[in-house]
């Protein structure tokens, strides 16, 4: 809508079933829905179209860093999403959301800091480009008056 190119949801390539707890970090690529635990980060860095499905029952323990993400179930950590955050009236965040765009329906909880990025916005730890004018050779010759 409005000339943006909207991308499609994709296929679901990585599914954590309910009753299923992993420890350590998930990698995936595509999209990703989660019934069960994670005790680890997830992250998906190196898809730019990557999509996390969190259902009602499911829990991370650990951030969540994603281009595109749907929450409904309990995240105990900070969430970073590049594109898109939508939450649901069950969804819960203990930690930070960084965010480009948020849609947020009614019970939804966040206890942290919204902090929007917008997709110009270089990643965390990656130095802004300097505001400081370049130096001009010319001041900096010096003029002395005649003897």
């Amino acid at each position: 809508m409005f000339g943006k190119k909207k991308r499609g949801g994709g296929a679901i390539r990585t599914l954590i079933g309910e009753g299923t707890r992993i420890k350590g970090d998930l990698r995936f690529e595509g999209g990703c829905h989660i019934d069960g635990v994670v005790d680890g980060n997830v992250v998906a860095d190196r898809d730019p179209d990557a999509f996390l499905n969190l259902s009602e029952q499911g829990v991370v323990d650990g951030s969540v860093r994603v281009p595109r993400v749907s929450l409904n179930g309990k995240v105990h950590g900070d969430v970073f999403a590049s594109e898109l955050v939508q939450l649901g009236a069950t969804a819960k965040i203990i930690g930070n959301l960084h965010y480009e765009l948020l849609e947020m329906t009614a019970g939804a909880e966040i206890n942290g800091k919204l902090i929007h990025e917008s997709a110009q916005e270089p990643p965390p730890g990656v130095p802004r480009p300097s505001a400081a004018k370049a130096p001009d050779p010319a001041e900096d010759t010096i003029v002395e008056p005649a003897k």
